[in-house]
């Protein structure tokens, strides 16, 4: 019988006393998180279109999500994926690209039911990974210095206690007690999806989705605007080796600060980006006003916004007019400089530029 006194694989059940996690340091540090997520929230809804944001942050969480576990592609690869209807798309672009579907997937799971459990998980793992093969059954999944071969964490392997675990996992998340703040409960579940690793493949990055479902759920973000991704990759050696300090010495404190550093480091750097964004949207209007009042909408605008990457058949779509009308308004935008057109096979796509280089950077 698993219990919190007997864990599997020296795995505990959740919650961790509250002494381990609500030290001083990691209350301060909180708070400082609390505020610059706060902050980013609001300022999100100042944007014309949350989908500028969204579909920009998202795939960049996806390449570096993916990148974290070596599948490396280039954000030029995946928005020729997206735009292009018979382009050449490479194993790593279409494994990135299945992360914002997992999410998106994800999104819709708790938007249906108001919770995540190991269901809906699951269904994460599954679109990621293309495969139906669900919680581990069989032993022997050990996770090795990738320089070494060395075995450094060996994870439970019982397909009774990882249900369990998972279930408490579950519990976990959904409750609504207010026993430890919400930033501190992400760092907490993190680390202990991490541990469980529940599949045999894709755990990282859905544990990462995880991490931003758990913010929506939880109404500190309303729409998937904020990923862990790149902070992780900037400082991966310490992403492992905190993991592995929670399992080995109990060190809580340094994980969860990790983790809350992440939540404000990356809230303010999304903040930047925001304010970056919506600086270059009135820009763009006051040059397309004034350059070319005839063809000006705020909706072209947006949907530039929305498509950095665009093409006929998307403006047509987006604004219900024909390809020729179509084809005359995306010219005239490059024209004035607003857009770069680049021919790829058969199609023409029409380039934000400006916008593409600050979602890309």
């Amino acid at each position: 019988m698993l219990t919190a006194d007997k864990p599997y694989n020296n795995l505990p059940l959740l919650p961790p006393s509250n002494n381990e996690v609500e030290t001083i340091a990691i209350l301060k540090q909180e708070s400082k998180s609390a505020v610059a997520l706060a902050e980013l929230k609001g300022l999100a809804k100042t944007l014309p279109n949350q989908n500028i944001l969204i579909n920009g942050i998202v795939l960049k969480e996806a390449k570096a999500s993916s990148e974290i576990e070596n599948i490396i592609t280039t954000h030029d690869n995946l928005y020729d994926a997206l735009t292009l209807k018979n382009g050449h798309v490479d194993k790593e672009t279409k494994e990135v690209l299945r992360y914002k579907e997992a999410l998106f997937t994800g999104q819709k799971y708790i938007e249906q039911k108001g919770f995540l459990n190991t269901n809906g998980i699951v269904e994460i793992q599954m679109v990621l990974e293309q495969n139906n093969a669900g919680i581990r059954k069989l032993p022997g999944t050990a996770l090795k210095n990738g320089s070494t071969g060395e075995t450094i964490y060996t994870p439970p392997d019982d397909t009774e206690a990882i249900r369990t675990l998972m279930k408490n996992f579950e519990d976990f998340i959904n409750s609504d007690d207010a026993d430890f703040p919400v930033l501190i409960k992400l760092a907490i579940q993190h680390y202990q999806f991490e541990s469980i690793h529940p599949f045999y493949d894709g755990n990282g990055r859905t544990g990462r989705i995880i991490n931003v479902l758990y913010l929506i759920m939880n109404k500190l973000i309303d729409t998937p605007i904020l990923y862990l991704g790149g902070y992780i990759i900037k400082n991966k050696a310490d992403y492992y080796r905190l993991l592995q300090e929670v399992r080995t010495k109990n060190a809580w404190e340094e994980w969860i600060i990790y983790m809350l550093k992440g939540i404000e480091q990356t809230s303010r750097e999304t903040i930047e980006k925001i304010n970056t964004i919506n600086n270059l949207f009135e820009k763009t209007i006051q040059l397309a006003k004034e350059k070319s009042p005839r063809i000006y909408s705020k909706e072209l605008i947006e949907h530039l916004f929305v498509h950095p990457y665009s093409k006929i058949e998307f403006l047509c779509s987006d604004l219900t007019i024909d390809r020729k009308t179509a084809t005359k308004y995306l010219k005239e935008m490059e024209r004035i400089q607003i857009l770069k057109s680049e021919p790829k096979g058969k199609e023409v796509i029409y380039i934000n530029t400006k916008l593409y280089n600050i979602l890309k950077s």
